[in-house]
């Protein structure tokens, strides 16, 4: 059976953890941090339950990769690092770059106003 999931905003935050990772590629690996660290999110969405989403960017200047991670609760973190797949995959990005993670907690959530008035 195939589930449909569907992302929308709501006028209210929900209580969503978000995982910041912020790749500071080395020079000229943009392109593998990238790879390597689509292939981590990609491992936690096949197979970790507390796993909602991910958003992956390349910065215009080359120099970075950021992964913005919803997941379900702060708990989750070490579930994921608690996989020894999912480190050995995670670890693949000290190759080729410097990262940094923080966890963080909707707090709010801003729309614009034309936004209410639809």
């Amino acid at each position: 059976m195939e589930t449909n999931l569907t992302a929308a905003f709501v006028s209210a935050p929900a209580p969503t953890t978000f995982i910041v990772n912020v790749i500071h590629v080395h020079p000229g690996k943009q392109q593998e941090a990238l790879d390597i660290i689509q292939d981590v999110v990609h491992y936690v969405a096949d197979r970790k339950e507390g796993f909602l989403w991910s958003s992956l960017a390349k910065s215009s200047d080359g120099q970075t990769v950021v992964n913005v991670e919803a997941i379900q609760g702060a708990g989750n973190v070490d579930e994921f690092f608690s996989d020894p797949v999912f480190v050995e995959k995670f670890r693949r990005l000290d190759t080729v770059s410097k990262s940094e993670f923080h966890t963080y907690t909707v707090g709010d959530l801003v729309l614009p106003r034309r936004a209410a008035a639809v």
